[in-house]
């Protein structure tokens, strides 16, 4: 599992930054960067996306496979507690972590996700994340994966690009995504039964959460309804709830007033 490092790499403060289920720890840069004075900062790309390995099993490819993956990371760290900031499929691995006995996530900031998920935004996003498309240029690869990402809110096309281009890598005569079409085969495979057994099983988890907890929401998201957000207020860690106008799935953290959000939480005393 590759992952990138930002900050002082002797610092014992951990912030774990976590990518939703067809993106890479790239997503991360500008929160890493105005995160590095107080944390050392760590962005996973989880297996089977940007750097890291693909698995040879694809049905392996879940959360408990990645939760499992961050406590081997977390012990290469040498640090025996974490802040952690999960973007949805991040968010579903970070509760899995907080709910274990003695989890080592001390501030758990859970990015537009929670256990029960709406069905057309997965159906959604079910269209595309086994897609494997290839494009003539770069510029074509950003404005495709623009087309499928409006949810992430308003980008300069600069800023757009950057977000793009860890996305992509080079294939033949053109360019292709640095992920696995693999990771569909679970996703694609949910029957509704087991959606209702695995909705049961992270408000469990989430339940059993102790450590002080975030969640921001865009507020045009079809993935995670204001009904689920403000039941999350209510149980559980009762977590603190903050809402970003203009965006849908996801917001990416990655501008100064959702940074703000984020960072007033993780410095609070």
């Amino acid at each position: 599992m590759a992952y990138w490092e930002w900050g002082d790499p002797r610092n014992a403060r951990v912030l774990l930054c976590v990518h939703g289920l067809s993106r890479q720890g790239r997503d991360f840069d500008t929160l890493a960067r105005a995160m590095s004075n107080e944390f050392r900062v760590i962005c996973p790309d989880v297996v089977g996306r940007g750097l890291s390995d693909w698995l040879v099993d694809p049905t392996a490819y879940g959360v408990p496979t990645y939760v499992a993956d961050m406590v081997s990371l977390i012990a290469r760290l040498d640090t025996e507690a974490v802040h952690w900031v999960g973007t949805s499929m991040g968010g579903l691995i970070g509760m899995g972590l907080a709910s274990l006995p003695k989890s080592p996530i001390v501030r758990l900031v859970l990015n537009d996700i929670g256990p029960t998920l709406q069905a057309e935004a997965l159906q959604r996003i079910g269209d595309f994340v086994g897609v494997t498309p290839h494009w003539a240029t770069v510029d074509e690869a950003a404005d495709y994966l623009r087309g499928i990402s409006l949810g992430f809110g308003p980008h300069s096309r600069e800023a757009w690009l950057a977000l793009s281009l860890p996305q992509i890598k080079p294939d033949g005569d053109g360019y292709t995504l640095r992920r696995d079409p693999g990771i569909a085969v679970p996703f694609r495979s949910v029957t509704p039964e087991a959606a209702a057994t695995g909705e049961a099983m992270l408000w469990h988890a989430y339940d059993a959460i102790r450590c002080p907890t975030l969640l921001v929401r865009g507020a045009d998201s079809d993935l995670l309804s204001r009904e689920t957000a403000q039941a999350m207020t209510q149980r559980g860690p009762k977590a603190r709830l903050h809402e970003f106008v203009g965006v849908g799935h996801a917001p990416m953290l990655g501008v100064p007033d959702q940074i703000a959000i984020v960072r007033e939480f993780l410095l609070a005393p």
